[in-house]
């Protein structure tokens, strides 16, 4: 059986948490036939702990990772940098899940020490992993009361969190928006694209080939071995994972089912000593909205970048997975009334980048981790939640391939397929429409 990429990654703006890294090494297409036992398709958080763990449970096996692009530059630098341990479903109004929280928040923290253990093994700037908690920030009361309502279920959950008022929210970010926050102790603050550039430096020097700018346009079965087809070589192997995210669909893998969205984030320069002082606050902190649809804003010091703030929002579905220039535009403007308004005495501060990222929802919340046909294996679909549930994925998705079983493995092989969507052009203007109006109803979040 063959697969065949209908389209390749587009991706808009540089990703800015790459950008402020500096000039990464020489990228090493694949550029001569080469065989492995075990290839992975894609680099970003999913396809690397792929790789990782498939390096620690088989020693001395042959592991090759195909990036279509430049380690960093795709998804896995285009994100907020959340790695988040209690549950944060996207689509409930204050993030309590509907399913067995426990279960993923043990899930969660498998991941971050999976994640804590690649920063220790390939020494990875402690700076890029920082396990320093987040804050559901509220502007509303409707907001506040989404707060206090998780709180609630953290507490029935026996997981810590404190409340904080609109004086240490100030505090904290020095920003006068905001009434009240949830702090939670156990996020880890990634800086992502510096974890993915260590962590794919560290595998490359255990061994394992990973060749950047390799889009994988094409795979075919033949008895036991998989062909993999690049644009200069072909690599054949004996099993494949595919940790694609929402361009599992591009391959064919369950089309009319993954929602294919973009959100969009800009980053200002480096905040010089003057600014500094207006701004106020502390160097480092992160701020999820608690309605979902609302701003997420982070601000980095010297340890991670540079003293920058970055300020995320605004939701498209893009079915055909390619991100438009107006889109950018639209939300950048939308983002820097957001930035105004929460630092007023930098209003009007150009932004130096602006990027679209993109991820890939279900519509009943369930990820793609499974064993397609034999030999097989996938490591997708995320739902927003691409730094844990990518990391999870990844893992499962080696664990299959190497026959074992784990509590990943069968909490995502127990997950159902995801739902049908409605068809297009049905789809595109009931979802955007939808997601503008969610947009409105949380303007102040």
């Amino acid at each position: 059986m063959g697969y065949k990429a209908r389209r390749l990654p587009e991706h808009l703006g540089r990703a800015g948490w790459n950008a402020i890294l500096g000039d990464a090494p020489p990228p090493r297409p694949l550029e001569a036939d080469a065989t492995a036992d075990f290839a992975v398709i894609g680099a970003g958080f999913a396809g690397l702990s792929a790789a990782r763990r498939l390096a620690t449970r088989a020693p001395g096996a042959r592991i090759a990772v195909l990036e279509a692009g430049r380690i960093a530059e795709s998804t896995a630098g285009r994100n907020s940098g959340f790695m988040i341990d209690l549950p944060h479903e996207l689509t409930s109004e204050d993030y309590a899940g509907a399913g067995d929280d426990k279960a993923i928040i043990a899930l969660n923290r498998e991941a971050q020490t999976f994640a804590r253990d690649a920063v220790e093994a390939y020494a990875i700037r402690r700076d890029f992993f920082d396990p320093a908690g987040k804050v559901n920030g509220a502007a509303s009361a409707a907001a506040d009361a989404h707060n206090r309502s998780y709180a609630a279920h953290l507490a029935a959950l026996g997981e810590p969190c404190e409340m904080l008022d609109a004086q240490a929210m100030r505090d904290l970010t020095g920003s006068r928006h905001y009434r009240s926050g949830l702090f939670t102790p156990g996020t880890v603050m990634l800086q992502p694209a510096g974890y993915i550039r260590g962590l794919a430096a560290g595998l490359a020097q255990g061994g394992v080939a990973v060749h950047e700018n390799s889009p994988v346009t094409g795979f075919t079965r033949a008895g036991d071995t998989w062909t993999l087809t690049t644009p200069k070589a072909r690599l054949t192997a004996g099993k494949v994972i595919l940790a694609v995210n929402g361009h599992l669909e591009s391959f064919g893998v369950e089309p009319g089912r993954l929602m294919q969205i973009f959100l969009y984030a800009v980053m200002t320069p480096e905040l010089d000593v003057d600014q500094l002082a207006r701004v106020g606050g502390q160097s480092r902190w992160g701020i999820t909205p608690s309605d979902p649809m609302g701003t997420t804003v982070r601000r980095i010091d010297p340890g991670q970048g540079g003293h920058r703030i970055v300020t995320r929002t605004c939701a498209t579905l893009k079915p055909g997975m390619v991100p438009t220039r107006q889109g950018l535009q639209r939300a950048a403007r939308i983002m820097q009334r957001k930035f105004d308004s929460r630092f007023p005495a930098l209003a009007g501060l150009r932004m130096e980048h602006a990027w679209a990222g993109h991820l890939c929802l279900t519509m009943n919340s369930v990820s793609v981790m499974r064993e397609i046909e034999a030999g097989l294996y996938s490591a997708a679909v995320q739902n927003g939640l691409g730094t844990a549930r990518g990391t999870l994925t990844g893992i499962g998705a080696a664990d299959l391939a190497l026959g074992q079983t784990s509590e990943i493995t069968r909490h995502f092989s127990a997950e159902p397929r995801p739902t049908r969507l409605v068809p297009r052009p049905l789809l595109d203007i009931g979802a955007n429409a939808v997601l503008r109006l969610r947009e409105r109803r949380a303007r102040q979040e």
